[in-house]
């Protein structure tokens, strides 16, 4: 008999699932709340690790692709003082291919290919153990059911309920995110100082980091300690008083690390939250989670290299598995549950160095990751 199998969110983890369960001869209907691809601006660029992201391409079989889109050149980084100091001035040989960059919407549109997305089909809640299998409530009143429905929705999960009451917690620390277009026509001299990668500096409780995207597009992740209800005062929709809150947040540091702040056109307040960090649940038949639904931590390089190759990993369990759909599903979650485990452990360290009292801590990171 054909599983129905659902999967709810067109992030890269879903379309990762999607995309290796058609290679395999198998398929799934993917159900994104978004109306269409090009809904909202897709983010920005990512990293995709040999190990991780690259191999979940590998396993969908668009590993050559991937390859003729990304730009090596943007694993370049350079961490400067807050007086504009260079400390750092990292470089890539010619032919380093451990974290190549994409951007997010060239790697959505890689992925979807020949998949059956549903678009405009956000989903309310997940009820499993019905007659009929696990019945989906979708926000325009419908219902289906489905014999595996995979929660591939993100921090704020609806899916998640189904299996766990974990909701994700604040860490303490916010990002105020902005972005830079046409900058080396506009912007020639933060052309200069972002590079071909990225930039970042460290203060006392704060970071700014701007890196580049294709298509002379720069994305700046404004990082500090402050209440989860900081900005109550602010209008988030008022892009110049926003700006002079975080220009005084960050005042003192070199004029041209500020221009990064004053020429962002509009702001996105991002709180960063996170599960716990050993985030488990008692199996659910029918019903699974991955990515950020499963495993939410600090975006430091991780959480989309970890979806991608959950979505694969569990697609190819349940195409080459055994028979029994829900032994499959069990032995992905176990593995699941211990990469992620390992990659909350560092995430949840580096987001503490990273935004610290001291900004040295920062340095030493990026000594151990990167050593020159």
């Amino acid at each position: 008999m054909r599983r129905r199998i659902a999967v709810v969110g067109g992030g890269p983890g879903g379309l990762s699932f999607a995309r290796v369960l058609h290679r395999h001869g198998c398929s799934a209907t993917v159900f994104e709340r978004d109306p269409a691809p090009d809904a909202r601006p897709p983010g920005g660029t990512l990293d995709l690790h040999e190990g991780l992201g690259q191999l979940a391409l590998d396993k969908a079989g668009l590993l050559a692709e991937f390859q003729t889109l990304s730009r090596p050149e943007g694993q370049a980084m350079r961490i400067l003082d807050t007086d504009g100091t260079v400390l750092r001035d990292w470089r890539p040989r010619p032919d380093e291919r451990a974290n190549p960059e994409i951007d997010r919407g060239q790697l959505r549109d890689l992925l979807l290919g020949p998949l059956d997305v549903q678009w405009g089909r956000g989903v309310t809640r997940v009820v499993p153990g019905t007659p009929d299998g696990v019945r989906v409530h979708f926000a325009d009143g419908r219902q289906e059911t489905f014999d595996l429905v995979v929660g591939a929705d993100g921090a704020w999960s609806r899916v998640r309920p189904a299996v766990s009451p974990a909701t994700p917690q604040y860490t303490g620390v916010t990002s105020v995110e902005t972005s830079l277009d046409d900058v080396d026509t506009r912007h020639p001299g933060l052309v200069r100082l972002t590079g071909d990668g990225s930039v970042a500096v460290y203060g006392v409780n704060r970071s700014l980091v701007a890196q580049r995207n294709s298509g002379g597009h720069v994305k700046v992740y404004a990082r500090f300690r402050a209440p989860l209800d900081w900005h109550t005062d602010l209008d988030p929709a008022d892009a110049g008083a926003v700006r002079a809150s975080l220009l005084a947040l960050f005042d003192g540091w070199a004029e041209p690390v500020l221009d990064l702040l004053r020429h962002g056109t509009a702001f996105v307040h991002r709180p960063l939250h996170v599960l716990p960090v050993s985030h488990t649940w008692t199996h659910v038949p029918g019903v699974t989670l991955l990515g950020d639904a499963a495993h939410l931590m600090p975006p430091l390089g991780a959480g989309a290299n970890l979806a991608m190759l959950d979505g694969a990993e569990l697609a190819e369990s349940i195409a080459a598995g055994p028979d029994d759909l829900d032994e499959a599903v069990r032995a992905f979650e176990e593995r699941m549950w211990a990469r992620a485990g390992r990659w909350a452990e560092i995430t949840t360290a580096g987001l503490e160095r990273l935004v610290s009292p001291d900004p040295a801590e920062a340095l030493a990171v990026f000594d151990r990751v990167q050593p020159s």
